[in-house]
Formats: C-alpha cells, structure tokens, sequence
C-alpha cells in the first residue's frame, strides 16, 4: 500500500486538521468530527445535514458553505457517523427553523441519522425532516441497504436543496423538493480497479486485469456483473441502458453528472461524458446542465458512475443558484 498518511488509524483525524487549515471558510469540530459553514446562515432559514463514511471526498465536507450543505458529519473510511455526532451537528446546525438531514440508503447511516433525529428531537425541540437517497438503478438490495443505494443523486441534491433552503422555504417544501428529486434521479456506475481502505492495507476485492465490475457500489460491493474489459463507447452503454431502462427521461430537461471514483483522470471522464452524451441524444434526451469530474469517490478506485435527474424550470433555477463550498462553487 502507497499511500499519503502517517498512522492508518488517524487518517481522518489527519485529514479534518489539513481541511480546517485550507479552507478558513469552514469551521471543524474536531471532537465530534462534524463540517460547519464559519458563517451560519440567517435564523429563520432551513439548515441542511448529510454526512456517511470518509473515503468519498469531497462528499460530504467538501459540500458544506454557501448553497449547500450547513454541516457534514465523517465517519470512519465507510463506516457510519455516530449517532452522537450526528446529535452534536444537528443542534449546532439549527437557525431555528428545523433541520433535513439528507441520508445516503446504508443500513447504517439510516439506522444513526434516525436515531440521532429522535434524540435532538427531544432535548433541544428541534424538528428534523429526513430524506433516503437511493438512486442506484445496478441493484435491488445490497450488502449495506435494503432498497437501492444512494449514491451520485446525492451530490445533485445537496446542491438544488441548498439552493432552495438558502431563499428560505420552510422544512415541509424543503423535505418536498428534496423527495421530488429522489424520484427524478437514476445513477449506475463501474470499477475499473478495487480501492484500498487504510486501514485495511489491501484491495477491498480483487478485480482482474481483464475484468470490468459493472453496478459496482461506492464502497466496493459487488455490482450487476463482471465483464470483460471493453472499449469507453461498450462500457458507456452497459451504464447508460440500465437508466434509460429504469425511468423514461424524455420528455423533459436532464441535469447529466459523470463522476469518477477516485483514481480515473480527468480525459478520461470528459471522454466517457462524449460518449455518454451521444448516447442519451441518440435516446432523444436533452441534455441541460453537466457536471464532469470526482464529486462522490470511492478513495482510489478507477472507475466512473452516470448519474441523470429529470429537471423542470425551478430544479434548473435552483441547480444555476450560486454555490460557495470546495468541491462546487459558481455565481449566478
């Protein structure tokens, strides 16, 4: 293992401490290793929260600022946050005007994130909303969920939600918004390569040289199938179809993300998208807004997901808001 760290066992604490000196715009609570916004927004205003296992920056922390996210709490690499750090983030995070956590389908961060809603809910009287992405078209059920997985329709979410958040709705027509777009958003993805956990000093799975997972999850977990490896346009298609299979995107504009999981530069998730995008003109898609490059990663692996969300006016409005955190920033 080649890696960037000191002890396998701080690299998260190592981490937060680098985060917290490269961006002053963010306050981190060490101790209970929670991401906060240095400026909270007004009172009155809705705060958002997600958070999950370290390993697939800038998800989460890299979310957290203006138009996004108002926290983010890290778990271990692939392991849950606590409840009580999820308590901790959820009070901090309140302008008073409730809180929506938004939870990535694993049977652990549900599990937490539920808990630590009741418990804030009863000491502090905050009112917590709850939204379960889970837009992984690959499986059903998986080792970590039952239901699909939340994966790159997270990312979409945390951005068009902050935005709506930020102009003041109030939690219901937050949570709304929030659901609309769970029901909008289909993602797929694959591994070229496995990742390795620090921790764990090895490959999470052994992937053949001339083998290909296909429906791969964000944690290594076994996907639809493995194929042989094949040419960009080939693979392009086994992550398209499956999509275009699950919902009909006709019809209506089409926010597109391609994401790469880590170890895949950049040509070669621009030249993915190409193929993707011909694809999905070739399906009579339109294409609206694209976004290209790492936003939710599975530590080194080699690989990219396609995430597509259905939009209407007011998604793209919100999506085109201006957004301020280190992973996504643009003006209006």
């Amino acid at each position: 293992m080649k890696k960037l760290i000191n002890d396998p066992a701080d690299v998260l604490a190592d981490a937060l401490k680098g985060l917290a000196k490269a961006h002053p715009e963010l306050d981190v609570d060490h101790e209970h290793r929670v991401i906060y916004r240095s400026e909270p927004k007004d009172q009155g205003k809705v705060a958002l929260l997600s958070g999950g296992g370290s390993g697939h920056e800038p998800l989460h922390g890299g979310f957290v600022g203006l138009g996004m996210l108002d926290a983010a709490c890290a778990g271990e690499m692939f392991t849950s946050p606590t409840p009580d750090q999820v308590v901790a983030a959820t009070k901090a995070a309140d302008r008073g005007a409730g809180v929506l956590h938004i939870v990535k389908n694993y049977t652990g961060d549900v599990m937490n994130f539920e808990m630590a809603a009741e418990i804030a809910a009863a000491e502090s009287g905050v009112e917590v909303a709850t939204v379960v992405v889970a837009d992984d078209v690959a499986v059903q059920d998986s080792l970590y969920t039952a239901g699909r997985r939340g994966v790159g329709l997270t990312v979409l979410m945390e951005k068009i939600v902050g935005a709506a958040a930020e102009e003041g709705r109030d939690l219901a027509a937050v949570t709304a918004l929030a659901e609309k777009l769970n029901e909008r958003g289909r993602s797929m993805g694959m591994a070229l390569t496995s990742c390795t956990v620090p921790a764990a000093g090895k490959p999470t799975f052994d992937l053949p040289e001339d083998e290909i997972e296909m429906g791969v999850g964000i944690h290594g977990e076994p996907g639809r199938k493995r194929v042989p490896l094949a040419p960009a346009s080939e693979i392009a298609t086994q992550l398209v179809e499956p999509i275009l299979a699950d919902r009909d995107f006709t019809g209506e504009p089409v926010i597109v993300m391609l994401n790469g999981m880590g170890g895949t530069p950049l040509s070669e998730l621009h030249l993915m998208y190409g193929e993707v995008a011909e694809l999905l003109e070739q399906a009579g898609v339109e294409v609206a807004r694209t976004l290209v490059g790492d936003y939710i990663t599975s530590l080194d692996m080699a690989g990219c997901s396609v995430t597509l969300l259905a939009a209407d006016d007011e998604i793209l409005r919100l999506w085109d808001a201006p957004v301020r955190t280190p992973g996504l920033r643009w003006l209006a």
